[in-house]
């Protein structure tokens, strides 16, 4: 169906069991050599690897839209709250009520420079480890 998302390699086939390869391994312990046991460690550590290398490129691509203009936000109405308290005599709640207004005003301006710098990093590093450069991770 048009609305399914992509079945997730390491989740949703057949490749999740590799994840499980130490416990096969655990169990055959008693009857091959231990050398077997820990190539079965290796085969679900490369799993797990590879796993969190692909949640880590997709996650990256919200990165922008979540973790950074956060962080600004929250950092700029640190501040505001700060030079409002030091530069001026009004009290605490209409300090307050202004800093919400300033974080509430900051965020249509800075969507766009963090889009942008955000994809000029992600170009210049996981895009072009995984040759996506110019154009967003899926």
């Amino acid at each position: 169906a048009p609305w399914a998302a992509e079945p997730d390699l390491y989740r949703d086939t057949w490749v999740r069991y590799l994840g499980y390869a130490n416990e096969v391994g655990e169990s055959f312990r008693p009857l091959v050599p231990v050398a077997a046991v820990w190539a079965s460690y290796g085969v679900a550590t490369a799993y797990v690897t590879a796993d969190a290398i692909d949640k880590g490129r997709k996650a990256a691509a919200s990165l922008a839209s979540v973790a950074i203009p956060g962080f600004t936000i929250n950092r700029l109405c640190a501040a505001s709250l700060a030079l409002l308290g030091s530069f001026t005599r009004w009290p605490l709640p209409v300090r307050k009520w202004a800093t919400t207004a300033l974080g509430l005003a900051a965020i249509p301006v800075i969507i766009t420079p963090i889009d942008r710098t955000v994809d000029f990093l992600m170009d210049s590093s996981l895009r072009k480890l995984y040759g996506t450069e110019g154009e967003p991770p899926s």
